[in-house]
């Protein structure tokens, strides 16, 4: 726990901006401010761990990266067959939302973050996504304590995100769930780039 006249920073992030809203409603008991960044973000005075602290809610818009080739693998009309075993990297999924810079600016001023993406496979895989972004901007509280949790919920009612949100229901997220969905990702890229461009030099 933070030393007493500490309050913890604690960020919160959800799949789409009207899921965060929701949290922040029952979380809060309709406490809750709203500011507007890049993604709106609500805030409210709650406890977590035991301790006071100020949450913030906030959210993505759906996956945060995107899989792509190197622009050198970008021409049409190099040899299809070449794609299978190009490199892959991973481009901002929407720039102009410019979702990376805003985590990591909202982290800044935090202790923990608290993942509140959908529980399948490909939130799991955007619960990494957000850590990239989150992770090592946040401050850092005393004796190394746990500062990524994820929450797991099967309704958006306020029942389920208040069990959800206290410390004994808080998991860590699934590496290895995230990294299926990165080898289905490449797998579709690969697959459906180099069936496109054959399809098109054999009808040309």
């Amino acid at each position: 726990a933070l030393p007493t006249a500490m309050v913890a920073g604690v960020l919160c992030v959800a799949e789409k901006p009207s899921l965060a809203a929701s949290i922040a409603q029952f979380l809060s008991h309709g406490s809750a401010t709203e500011r507007r960044a890049a993604q709106s973000v609500h805030e409210f005075r709650a406890r977590f761990l035991d301790q006071p602290a100020q949450v913030k809610v906030t959210s993505v818009i759906g996956h945060v990266y995107s899989t792509d080739f190197p622009d050198q693998f970008q021409d049409w009309d190099l040899d299809p067959t070449l794609l299978f075993d190009a490199p892959t990297l991973r481009k901002e999924s929407n720039p102009r939302a410019r979702i990376c810079q805003h985590l990591r600016d909202e982290a800044r001023s935090c202790h923990y973050v608290v993942l509140w993406l959908d529980c399948d496979r490909e939130g799991e895989n955007i619960c990494f996504e957000v850590l990239d972004n989150t992770e090592r901007f946040l401050q850092k509280p005393p004796r190394g304590a746990q500062q990524v949790y994820r929450a797991r919920f099967s309704a958006i009612t306020s029942e389920a995100i208040n069990k959800a949100f206290q410390p004994r229901n808080l998991v860590r997220p699934n590496p290895h769930e995230a990294a299926a969905v990165d080898a289905r990702q490449e797998l579709d890229l690969k697959v459906g780039v180099a069936f496109t461009r054959f399809q098109t030099r054999y009808f040309q």
